[in-house]
């Protein structure tokens, strides 16, 4: 048996997504030979070179294609962009760095509409950002060529998604299909040719394709329909976050012109079941969350009595086959956290299935891949990534959990820190009082440079109805620790909750503006409140103060509800002063600007006191030492002590003999200093509270060792100045 795993166009530019890697390091468990590979990327680098470009150009001018004054400016200089193609790719390919200083000198790129904007970049990448500005320089010679392909070639075109209005709120199958029974585009034959050498070369007996976004799908149906008419005998299988969150109740029996199979949320074990049914190991009746057409019919197959694969079974990710050397490091927007959305090659790597919070009204918690908690042990997680770094020579890792579980986070960080790994990563959190400044302090250490969180609306009340688990304050309270830590925090933002007033919209603004002004988060973005058919609010609007207000359903995807939201304010209204308002504040200009200001209508005053989060922030995050806690320290080695020689008394009693212990850490040496009785202590302390020592070592443990050296009172000591420089140089309370 052998299967082919296909990402198809598009989803990034810079890094793989990770369902294939995923999948193949499944069935590599189970000893089935496969290859996986990524369309988006193959396209993008067939299209964006020398011999696409001078295709896509003849095509226009023999096509005598009518261009808009934008589009006819890059068509102009088509013979600068088949000139410059090939380098830029490979600078932003990591592979021809010094280009950057010819970029930025200017002169070597032709610049269309995109580059209007550059003057605005000085902000962003000043004097000493070089080679980033010369890749955000390269990204919009990209978009302008882009901009071209869209208006002149495929209207469908778009470096992360692909024909996505097809796939978005696709109630019918009516649009998909009649766009699939077109004539191919240039794009098109593009992939399709791509998808023909790795059918006939690969020869598998079954093709999985993963269709994560609505900007894949037209692209996964396009593959399918090619390998069901040129290689008959290959099994298509359709699955990924569109098909588990959108086609759960699919009828429409022109879908399985294209697919032989769907299968909803976790793949390993439907796929594990359909490959025996495939090998005749299996009866069809037992398979498990597939969908397949019986006798002209949709029907859905779950009679399987197996249980999903433990997390601790499904293997380890296989980045293999995939060109990771091939993928572009972009820079679209200087959203610091998208930035490192779109730059950079990341492995992708989950530290728990599911969500352990999974309450949050407008997010999909019924659905299996938030509702299934099932965390995976920190010495696993620690093993895989090992793997992943020496397979793929990348020690940069996002952990893509809905929200990553503190407590596993404080076991994965230590586990990092014990092993000496050198690892750079970031991920999704909520903002909870579990994350203490200590904890955030043991995470950098770690190698996490930043994390990303739900501060949605930022009103209590709306927090409340969402069932998020936090307040304003404590949001601001959690991200300044992250921060001071040197941990960059990005908020998600959304407008437009149910029942959410123009006075919260404006009092959210002003918790945002004080919050960037407080230095306390970084990077944000604002999402309009959208309601998904598998969230608390789909499943009751009434509850939720909002109407349902259609699409019918039609056989096809079903997930995205068009609503009216009878007591909240005109949401849309608000949409683009939000973003220029923000934009601003990432700026650190704008402050002092009234809010009215960002909106070219009349808005409320808010009624937020000017100094509601700087108040919060001075209620420190409480972190009283408990008898279970755990004691970790990353404040460096012991080197030496320093005994300091007893001196008598003019009355001739000896003084207390006092030791200096040397401390050498990674950005200076230091002392500490104490008696030599504990002192001794002390060194012993470190040693035990060290991650390399693997002890799980607590405050009853110390202070029970305090006690039994016979040193005084414990309560003297961790009240002691020689205590407070300890926590302070790195002694974690976890």
């Amino acid at each position: 048996m052998k299967a082919v795993l296909i990402t198809p166009p598009f989803t990034q530019l810079n890094t793989p997504y990770p369902a294939t890697s995923y999948i193949k390091g499944f069935l590599n468990t189970l000893q089935i030979d496969v290859f996986q590979c990524d369309l988006g990327l193959e396209v993008i680098l067939e299209v964006f070179c020398k011999s696409g470009l001078e295709d896509i150009f003849q095509i226009i001018e023999d096509g005598e294609i009518e261009l808009s004054d934008v589009a006819y400016r890059v068509f102009t200089q088509r013979y600068k962009y088949i000139k410059t193609i090939d380098a830029v790719i490979h600078f932003l390919q990591n592979k021809n760095q010094t280009l950057a200083l010819t970029i930025c000198a200017g002169g070597y790129l032709p610049e269309g509409s995109r580059f209007a904007q550059v003057e605005q970049l000085d902000w962003a990448f000043g004097t000493m950002g070089t080679h980033d500005k010369a890749r955000h320089l390269a990204t919009l010679y990209l978009e302008d060529l882009g901009d071209l392909i869209t208006e002149a070639i495929d209207s469908h075109f778009g470096f992360s998604r692909y024909a996505e209005r097809l796939g978005r709120t696709a109630t019918h199958f009516d649009d998909m299909y009649k766009a699939l029974q077109s004539e191919n585009s240039y794009i098109s034959n593009v992939l399709l040719g791509l998808v023909d050498k790795c059918i006939t070369t690969q020869n598998p007996d079954v093709v999985c394709i993963t269709a994560p976004f609505p900007g894949n799908v037209f692209g996964a149906f396009k593959c399918g329909q090619y390998i069901k008419a040129n290689f008959p005998n290959t099994k298509v299988v359709f699955g990924g976050g569109y098909a588990n969150t959108e086609l759960r109740s699919v009828y429409d029996e022109r879908v399985f012109e294209f697919v032989d199979f769907i299968t909803l949320d976790d793949g390993e074990a439907p796929i594990q079941h359909l490959l025996e049914y495939l090998q005749g190991k299996r009866e069809k009746s037992l398979l498990k969350r597939t969908f397949c057409l019986s006798g002209g019919v949709v029907t859905y197959i779950n009679g399987s009595t197996e249980f999903d694969i433990p997390q601790k079974e499904v293997g380890t990710p296989d980045y293999s086959d995939l060109l990771l050397d091939k993928y572009l490091s972009v820079i679209e927007i200087v959203n610091p956290m998208h930035r490192l959305w779109s730059d950079g090659r990341w492995n992708k790597l989950t530290l728990a299935h599911g969500c352990y919070w999974g309450k949050c009204s407008f997010c999909d918690v019924t659905l299996d891949y938030i509702k299934r908690y099932e965390p995976v042990s920190a010495a696993m997680l620690c093993d895989r990534i090992e793997e992943i770094i020496n397979q793929t020579g990348q020690n940069g890792f996002h952990f893509v959990d809905e929200a990553a579980p503190p407590a596993l986070m404080r076991d994965l960080a230590i586990e990092i820190v014990r092993r000496e790994l050198t690892v750079v990563w970031w991920t999704n959190i909520r903002f909870e009082k579990s994350f203490t400044p200590d904890l955030c302090r043991l995470l950098r250490r770690s190698g996490c440079i930043a994390v990303s969180g739900g501060l949605e609306v930022a009103s209590d009340r709306l927090l409340d109805k969402m069932k998020k688990g936090v307040t304003v304050a404590q949001v601001a309270r959690v991200s300044k620790a992250f921060t001071e830590s040197g941990i960059m925090v990005h908020a998600y933002l959304m407008y437009g909750f149910p029942t959410q007033t123009a006075q919260e919209t404006i009092n959210s603004l002003e918790m945002v503006r004080q919050m960037f002004e407080s230095g306390v988060i970084q990077s944000g973005f604002w999402h309009q409140f959208a309601m998904t058919a598998h969230s608390p609010v789909g499943l009751d609007p009434a509850a939720f103060g909002v109407v349902q207000t259609g699409p019918a359903f039609g056989g096809f995807a079903e997930n995205d509800y068009f609503h009216e939201d009878v007591e909240g304010a005109d949401h849309e209204l608000f949409s683009d002063g939000l973003k220029v308002s923000i934009f601003n504040y990432m700026q650190g200009v704008g402050f002092d600007e009234a809010l009215d200001v960002w909106f070219d209508f009349d808005v409320p005053q808010t009624t937020i006191d000017a100094d509601f989060i700087e108040n919060a922030l001075l209620d420190e995050l409480v972190q009283p030492l408990r008898p279970h806690d755990q004691l970790v320290w990353i404040g460096g080695e012991p080197v030496e002590m320093i005994v300091t020689p007893v001196k008598k008394s003019k009355k001739g009693e000896a003084s207390v003999q006092y030791a200096e212990i040397i401390v050498s850490d990674v950005l200076e040496n230091y002392a500490l200093f104490f008696n030599q009785a504990v002192a001794e202590w002390v060194i012993s302390l470190l040693e035990n509270a060290s991650p390399e020592s693997g002890l799980k070592f607590t405050v009853q443990q110390m202070r029970d060792s305090f006690t039994e050296a016979d040193l005084g009172d414990v309560g003297g000591f961790e009240s002691s100045e020689g205590f407070e420089r300890l926590r302070e140089k790195g002694l974690l309370v976890l």
